[in-house]
């Protein structure tokens, strides 16, 4: 099961230190705290590491002392991805080097004036993507459709350190007023973005077989995607060593008019291929599969 409570793991006090050490001591200074940052998650957060051990040993089929290992390499690359996204949002981007594979594909779908849907994951680091975009010249608007339930106290300081990103965000609503937006977004040649491997509670769900083992996503993105005509895409940003990334971006080719399921199962084997290339980089720290 895939359900999330919608709040992220971290406290404010965590976010400052990590600031603060990108900005006096650098960003490779910075890694060197998450020794300690990682191994404070790794002993006092067991459910964490119980459901992230499942998905290494069960999942992924890592041996049963090489997952444990795997769990702090987890946490360890996940506070990596967090100094990376911190130091970019504050003008160090230059520090890093950076891939496109299939950048293509995303041209493609800006030349056919129809706009189009990119979904995505909780793997390697996507919010990073706008800032990549840059050096393409490509003239267009990423809209994320997302619920606003992360700690205000946190996204306020962020926000106050990087300044309120370029990327705009269409919020779910209960009365599906978002669902305009979204459609007056892809009329203007507009990029909508989803992330469809997190759902909430009393949202409508879909199963597919993930990682070898049934798992429950987020209905909406795969209906949404299905019945617009408009092109479907699917995107990462994956942390490679040291300060380099690599964006993949793969079309949607099996996608048919309202064939949710269809999308999905295309979806879901997307993802495989990440995280079997970058099992340190998922990211769903909960009880994804509802087997642990």
């Amino acid at each position: 099961m895939s359900q999330w409570d919608g709040k992220s793991k971290g406290t404010l006090l965590g976010y400052k230190i990590f600031v603060f050490s990108i900005k006096k001591l650098g960003i490779r200074a910075a890694y060197g705290l998450l020794i300690f940052v990682a191994f404070y998650y790794f002993i006092f957060y067991p459910k964490s590491f119980r459901d992230i051990f499942y998905y290494l040993h069960k999942r992924q089929g890592f041996s049963y002392v090489k997952s444990i290992f795997m769990v702090y390499g987890s946490y360890f690359t996940f506070g990596k991805v967090l100094i990376d996204k911190t130091a970019i949002s504050a003008g160090m981007r230059e520090k890093f080097t950076y891939e496109f594979d299939g950048i293509e594909t995303l041209k493609e779908l800006l030349h056919e004036k129809k706009g189009g849907i990119l979904i995505s994951a909780h793997v390697g680091n996507f919010e990073v993507a706008e800032k990549f975009f840059a050096d393409i010249d490509m003239d267009f608007q990423i809209h994320l459709v997302t619920t606003d339930q992360e700690h205000s106290v946190i996204k306020k300081y962020m926000e106050g350190i990087s300044g309120k990103p370029k990327m705009k965000f269409i919020f779910v609503k209960e009365d599906m007023s978002h669902i305009f937006e979204i459609n007056n977004a892809l009329a203007a040649n507009g990029l909508i973005c989803f992330t469809g491997d997190r759902y909430f509670e009393g949202s409508k769900t879909m199963s597919e077989k993930f990682l070898g083992r049934e798992a429950t996503f987020p209905a909406g993105p795969f209906l949404i995607a299905s019945r617009l005509k408009v092109p479907v895409a699917y995107v990462y940003v994956m942390k490679e060593k040291n300060l380099h990334y690599h964006l993949y971006a793969r079309r949607s080719e099996t996608i048919k008019h309202r064939d949710a399921k269809g999308l999905l199962y295309s979806y879901v084997q997307s993802v495989e291929q990440m995280v079997k290339k970058y099992p340190l980089q998922w990211f769903n720290y909960f009880d994804f599969w509802k087997n642990v």
